[in-house]
């Protein structure tokens, strides 16, 4: 149990705990006081969750810890314009902690903000957003990671700059590592190959994913930007079914739809996305922006975007401007 107030030490300060800003069953997130000034968010595992889990469960939470840290760590000085910056890090009650810098909330705290306001975000921002993504996803591919939970609760915005960063990085898995794994991420954001088991009928038999995987919730990210926040019937769908199911709702939800999979992006969705799309203000092209989502949420990974200089190209085009699409040829 934490409490305003209470100072948490870690390798380089001291930090004085001030308001709880988000929690889950893994992780709490404090904003905190620095004793050298200046504010930063504190992230601390879940002390009361750790202390009922199993042994085995609390050995994968640490691993996830020291997986974020050892990520962030790596990263240079200028990777922070896309990615959200390790300040500090170290033990606290013989738990893994981190202080982070502290932004204004994640993307899905903002776009109800938004939303609650009649402002919209419009197709230019979103794919200004998108592109820093992109960004930030590379950077993990590039240091041999495979993101796999891609959600708005993990991008954080900076309103001043006008920016967001990708933060959290527990369920990164290399990517040379390329064998079937466990179920891991957020149902309501995975790709297919993320959410239904490579044998359909037994869970057991784990899931295939890769970089690819990352570029679904890409689009999924796009298509959540564009229409104020609506989110795909096929998540929804796959969400429904790990509540009432857990391990087995792929297995469930396929028998559902007689073995295929639901529609990724139904007509009327796309339909939809392109009339907010047309509704922005501002330059860009909206048939091209549904040419981007279609390919970012192509059901098999070999037939979405290769990489993210590809991600790029397919966003200068829906942006309109020649020498944006220029410099990422």
């Amino acid at each position: 149990m934490y409490d305003s107030g209470d100072i948490v030490t870690l390798a380089h300060g001291q930090y004085r705990l001030c308001e709880q800003l988000a929690g889950s069953a893994y992780g709490l997130v404090w904003r905190a006081e620095a004793a050298s000034g200046g504010a930063v968010a504190l992230k601390l595992v879940n002390r009361e969750q750790m202390e009922r889990a199993p042994l085995d469960v609390r050995a994968r939470w640490r691993e996830c810890a020291a997986r974020e840290i050892g990520f962030l760590s790596s990263l240079a000085p200028w990777d922070a314009r896309h990615i959200v910056r390790l300040l500090d890090h170290g033990e606290h009650a013989g738990l893994p902690a981190l202080a982070l810098e502290l932004l204004d909330g994640d993307l899905a705290s903002y776009m109800a903000e938004q939303n609650g306001a009649g402002r919209r975000i419009g197709l230019v921002r979103s794919l200004a957003w998108l592109g820093q993504v992109n960004a930030a996803l590379a950077k993990v591919h590039q240091h041999g990671w495979r993101y796999l939970d891609l959600k708005p609760g993990n991008l954080l915005v900076d309103a001043g700059a006008g920016t967001v960063k990708l933060a959290d990085f527990g369920t990164n898995r290399s990517l040379v590592d390329a064998g079937l794994h466990s179920y891991l991420g957020t149902a309501s954001w995975q790709a297919p190959e993320q959410f239904f088991p490579l044998d359909s009928a037994h869970a057991s038999a784990g899931y295939l994913t890769d970089a690819r995987s990352d570029y679904f919730a890409l689009g999924a990210i796009l298509f959540y930007l564009v229409t104020d926040g609506a989110t795909l019937r096929y998540h929804g769908a796959c969400a429904q079914a790990y509540r009432e199911h857990g391990a087995q709702a792929g297995a469930r939800l396929r028998a559902a739809w007689n073995g295929a999979l639901p529609p990724l992006l139904a007509e009327d969705e796309a339909a939809h996305f392109l009339d907010c799309a047309h509704a922005a203000d501002g330059p860009g092209r909206p048939a091209a922006a549904l040419a981007l989502l279609r390919a970012l949420l192509a059901a098999r990974p070999q037939d979405r975007p290769r990489h993210a200089l590809e991600i790029s190209r397919l966003i200068a085009a829906a942006q309109g401007d020649p020498a944006l699409a220029r410099r990422a040829a």
